[in-house]
């Protein structure tokens, strides 16, 4: 199929099913999406800069700054399609690739430098 970028909520609705309502994903990436689990001194929803871990993909840099705005993230089924994690209270995926699907869970385009290198990174491979 054709590329396809999902950014932020547009990650999560590749999944089959969410804690934040009835509506069913779309089940591309079969897992669930889940609300962030809170501790003491950790806020939710989780707004601002956080540096990406474990990245497993040419697209993205470990240690890279991005900015994220979520409440909720996605448990994939098969964490194969894992290439990123981040830390806030616990890890979370932050970035999949599935196919011809790649999926963030920051903003790159609000994400500086990074995010645009992130973006032009990924326009190169279509």
């Amino acid at each position: 199929g054709k590329p396809f970028l999902g950014i932020c909520l547009g990650m999560q609705l590749l999944f089959s099913t969410s804690e934040e309502g009835k509506t069913a994903g779309l089940d591309l990436v079969p897992g669930r999406v889940l609300q962030l689990p809170t501790s003491p001194g950790i806020l939710i929803p989780h707004i601002g800069w956080n540096a990406l871990e474990e990245c497993r993909t040419e697209l993205l840099h470990a240690g890279d700054y991005m900015y994220f705005v979520h409440s909720y993230h996605v448990v994939p089924d098969d964490r194969s399609c894992v290439v990123a994690t981040t830390q806030h209270g616990a890890r979370f995926v932050s970035a999949i690739q599935k196919d011809n699907l790649t999926a963030f869970q920051f903003h790159p385009e609000k994400s500086g430098k990074h995010g645009l290198a992130t973006l032009e990174r990924w326009l190169e491979l279509l």
